[in-house]
Formats: structure tokens, C-alpha cells, sequence
């Protein structure tokens, strides 16, 4: 039986099933870590909250509750009717360096339990390690992989997990990955260590790990992320191909009186009112929670932590189905440093996301652009690389250069093309500067994403010098057969008259004298449309 089906992509994300002996998961899904020894939010209110699986700790029921949940079952003992996980006690090997549990017995007495997702006993990658011990820690979690690999393919029913380890070392962690690959019985592979990165806020090394591990693994593999739970990194770990994670985070913050928000935490203490229209926060104001007693007050903030989480979850899938998770990951790149940071990291990746990402879903929506770096996503490069290698068409001897401009398209049935084609005559090909897309010529200009996007008008100088740069990869490999090149200044557009000095210059340096057309912009639109069309200078 295939364990996942994948249901939709966008980017190295994806909508999918992972099927299990408790029902099937839709994934991206989180896992609340819960403890049943001090478990202040209930399971049936995880469950209320739309959470239809959980994460366990086996080494801690194996130590507390052996023989009780082994008679009961885990869904019994907890409660809980939907799918559980769970881990080993790689966390409390990786906070105390070790556990009085062994690799095969924790193994056995996941299979006995009944756990629909299990997770062999790893030794987990601090990120402050040496390379020595990072080396260790892949050596001994692939040795004990082997060790049990009998056992958990005679357990089939349970779905298990290899770890992959080498935390921040990330030729350790495609060493792991690769090694991993080749084990047979295991059903999901599990990215480990992030915990410490997470809680120093280094997400672009999380984004490093993540790719370094997916790179090699089977690329329809189910991909667990072991805690990480806080809701800003989620659309970042999600569009790099995370499919399930788990995090005791919205308690240990509550614990801690921090308040989660979709770009970072707050305390408490700071708040006069809450940013927030979940319902502890529609009920409670600040000081309200404050007066409570410690307990009372650490579960209403775990409730709200977790509706926060379920909300992004939900945000994220959105954003997966309609194919904007690389706005989306703009847009909460700007929230917090380290998500700028993040972002940047998954921008460094696009050979990694083109790999998974599709050419089109279904019906085509506006591209929305605010910058160079909202055309960065692969779909928009792909088609800027295809109109670079096509250049200029062989029946095409004279061209005219002229701004595409985005309150006016498509380009070639623009005002401004229309004029160009009554004063010059339609000998002529146009091609267009269209920052920040880029460039394109008038024969692709109904094409995705030339007229199917929304932009700003002003442009910046990096944004024109990459519209001007793409001009002249279009018109060098064509050079030696052009004969006539016009070039539109359209005066009173700001970016416009400089994106005409820049090509001109660029014409001159590789032997075209080029011909200007100069043309009022308030001739042919509004005199705001040209007033907005700025330079914004560095």
C-alpha cells in the first residue's frame, strides 16, 4: 500500500494523504507534543481545535505507564481517536545525553502499543557540536536503523520513521539522507535536530538542513520536521517539502508567559491588548489573564499558541493550492530579521525548488510583484530563460524598445504600442522593458505572467538595470542581423526615461546607434499614471 498520495505542488510543497492504520492525514499537519503526566490542554480539545494527530513521548510512557498502555493500547490510554506518534527519546537524549531505554526494546514497545507512527532511537545533532560528534550521531542513528530494520518491517502497521542527523554539517546530513535512502522498511524519513537552531532563531540554517536531506531523499517520501512549531517558520518549511512536524512549543511558551503571533512571540506582560481574534483572546484582555492563577493562565495561552499554529497551517494550504506560496513567503519575509533571512536561504535554492515545482495549476491567477525578488520563484524564471534563448525571430530585422508598463497591458495592444505602430509602421518588432518581470517581446505578451500579474509603478534602479540587462541578452545573440533599433523615451515617466538612457548606452557599447522616439507620456494616459511612474534611486 502506498503510505502518502500527493494531492497538489507549489513549489517543493505539497498538499497530500498519508494513510495510517487510525485513517488518513491530511498533510501539512501538525503534531502537538502531549505529555499525559501534566497535559493542561486537553486531546479532546486538540481535537476541537482541528488537530487530528498528536506526538507522545514512547520512552517516557514506556518509563511511567509500561504496562498500563501496553494492556490499553496508546489510543486508549490517551484518549484519543485520531493518529499518534510517537518519538523515542531523542529529545531527552539530546537535553540529558542519554536515555535507560535501548534502541531495540523502545522499537518493540512502540510496535506493542499500537502507534500509527513510530521513530526508531536516534542520537540527535546539536547545532553547537563538533564535526566529530555530528559524525557520530549520523554513525550510530544509521547503525541502529540497521539493527531494527527487521523489526520494523515485520511491524507494518505502524508507519516509521528514519531520522536523518547531521544538524548544521549539511554534507553530513546528505551523507545521512543518501544512506537512509537505501534502507528498506521505513516509511517516512525524519529531518532531526532543529530544536536548538529553532530556538536561536537560525532559520536559515533550518532552511540549509532542509534542502540539504530533501536533495537526495526519494522525492514522493513523506518528510517529518522534529520540533518545529512555531507558526512563522511553517509556509518556509512547508514550500521546502515538509510534510508532517511536531513541537511542544505552544505549551513551553505558555509556561513561559510568551504569547505567539505569526511573525514572533510577546510576553505577556508587555501586551495591553491582543492582537488576536481567537476566542481566549475575544474573551480575555491581558490584564484579565494576568490576574488568573499561573495554571488557568498557562492553558488559555497554549489554546490561543495552538490556535495560532492551526491558523497559519490553514494560511500555508491556501496559499499551496492557489500557487502563491512564494508571495506568501515574501510577504512573511518582511515580519521578522530572521524570516528575511530564511527567505533569502530558500531564494539561494531555486535549482533545489525547480526540481518540484509545476509549471501551471489549473486556472492561472495574477501574479502579484512587489519587488526583484517576487520573480525569483522558478515558474517566473523559467519562462524569463525560455524569451532569453528565443531572442529575435529570424524574420525580424528592425525592433523597437519600449517600456511595458504595468497599469497598461497587455503590452502590445498598449496605447503606447499603438502609437509606436501609427508613427513607425508595422515593420517593426517591439520589445518591452517590463521591471520587475523583466523583458519580453510583443509576441509573448499574452502570455503568463506578462499580462497576468499586478504591480506597482514605481521602479527601482535594480529592477530597471535587470529589465534593461534582459533586453540586451535578447538583442545580442541577434546583433549581427538587426538593422534599424528604435528606442521610445517616454518623457514624464521617471523609470521610463532612464530605462531609455541605460538601453541606449548598452546599444553603443556593442556597435547600434540606436534611433530615440521621444513621446510625452501625458499624451497618450492620465497625468497621475506618469506622475506615479517613479525611479526610486538607492
Amino acid at each position: 500500500m502506498d503510505v502518502f498520495e500527493i494531492k497538489d505542488k507549489d513549489l517543493a510543497g505539497r498538499i497530500g494523504v498519508l494513510r495510517t492504520r487510525s485513517g488518513d492525514l491530511r498533510t501539512p499537519a501538525f503534531f502537538p507534543v502531549v505529555d499525559p503526566q501534566k497535559q493542561l490542554v486537553t486531546l479532546k480539545e486538540l481535537e476541537e481545535l482541528g488537530f487530528r494527530s498528536v506526538i507522545t513521548n514512547a520512552y517516557l510512557l514506556w518509563k511511567r505507564y509500561g504496562k498500563e498502555v501496553a494492556e490499553k493500547g496508546v489510543h486508549r490510554f490517551l484518549g484519543f481517536e485520531g493518529v499518534v506518534m510517537t518519538d523515542s527519546g531523542a529529545y531527552q537524549v539530546l537535553r540529558y545525553g542519554d536515555v535507560d531505554i535501548d534502541n531495540r526494546t523502545v522499537v518493540e514497545f512502540q510496535c506493542l502499543i499500537g502507534s500509527d507512527i513510530g521513530v526508531i532511537l536516534d542520537v540527535p545533532t546539536s547545532y553547537d557540536v563538533s564535526l566529530g560528534d555530528a559524525k557520530r550521531s549520523v554513525e550510530v542513528t544509521l547503525s541502529r536503523a540497521r539493527e531494527v530494520q527487521e523489526l520494523v518491517t515485520s511491524c507494518s502497521a505502524t508507519l516509521w520513521v528514519l531520522p536523518i542527523q547531521g544538524g548544521v554539517y549539511t554534507d553530513l546530513v546528505r551523507f545521512s539522507a543518501a544512506e537512509a535512502a537505501k534502507l528498506t522498511g521505513y516509511s517516512m524519513y525524519g529531518i532531526g535536530s532543529p530544536v536548538t537552531v529553532m530556538e536561536g532563531y537560525m532559520f536559515d540554517k533550518l532552511v540549509e538542513m532542509i534542502v540539504a536531506a530533501k536533495s537526495v531523499l526519494p522525492p514522493d517520501a513523506p518528510v517529518h520536521l522534529f520540533g518545529a512549531g512555531h507558526p512563522a517558520i511553517i509556509p518556509f518549511i512547508v514550500a521546502l517539502g515538509v510534510d508532517t512536524f511536531d513541537s511542544a512549543s505552544y505549551m513551553l511558551y505558555a509556561r513561559d508567559e510568551r504569547y505567539m503571533t505569526e511573525s514572533g512571540t510577546m510576553r505577556l506582560s508587555e501586551l495591553d491588548e491582543f492582537p488576536c481574534e481567537c476566542p481566549v483572546c475575544s474573551r480575555y484582555t491581558p490584564d484579565e489573564l494576568r490576574e488568573m492563577s499561573y495554571g488557568e493562565r498557562v492553558k488559555l495561552l497554549a489554546l490561543h499558541n495552538l490556535h495560532v499554529i492551526m491558523r497559519e497551517l490553514k494560511r500555508t494550504r491556501v496559499a499551496l493550492r492557489e500557487g502563491r506560496l512564494w508571495e506568501y513567503l515574501e510577504a512573511k519575509s518582511r515580519m521578522h530579521p530572521a524570516l528575511k533571512r530564511a527567505f533569502d536561504a530558500v531564494r539561494r535554492f531555486y535549482r533545489f525548488l525547480e526540481m518540484y515545482d509545476v509549471d501551471s495549476k489549473g486556472v492561472t491567477k495574477a501574479v502579484l510583484l512587489y519587488s526583484l525578488e517576487s520573480v525569483q520563484r522558478p515558474r517566473i524564471i523559467r519562462r524569463r530563460r525560455r524569451i532569453e534563448d528565443m531572442g529575435i525571430p529570424l524574420w525580424a530585422s528592425n525592433i523597437v524598445v519600449l517600456p511595458g508598463l504595468p497599469f497598461d497591458k497587455p503590452y502590445s495592444d498598449s496605447a503606447l504600442a499603438r502609437y509606436v505602430r501609427e508613427v513607425l509602421g508595422k515593420d517593426y518588432l517591439l520589445v518591452f522593458m517590463a521591471p520587475p518581470l523583466g523583458a519580453v517581446t510583443e509576441l509573448l505578451t499574452y502570455a503568463y505572467p506578462w499580462s497576468q500579474y499586478e504591480s506597482k509603478y514605481s521602479m527601482s534602479v535594480s529592477e530597471v538595470e535587470d529589465a534593461v540587462g534582459m533586453v540586451m541578452e535578447v538583442i545580442v545573440k541577434s546583433s549581427r542581423r538587426l538593422g534599424r533599433v528604435v528606442v521610445v523615451d517616454l518623457k514624464e515617466c521617471e523609470w521610463c526615461e532612464y530605462a531609455a538612457l541605460r538601453i541606449a548606452t548598452e546599444l553603443r557599447s556593442i556597435g547600434i546607434e540606436p534611433v530615440i522616439l521621444s513621446i510625452k507620456c501625458g499624451d497618450l494616459y492620465r497625468d497621475f499614471l506618469c506622475r506615479f511612474s517613479t525611479l526610486a534611486k538607492p
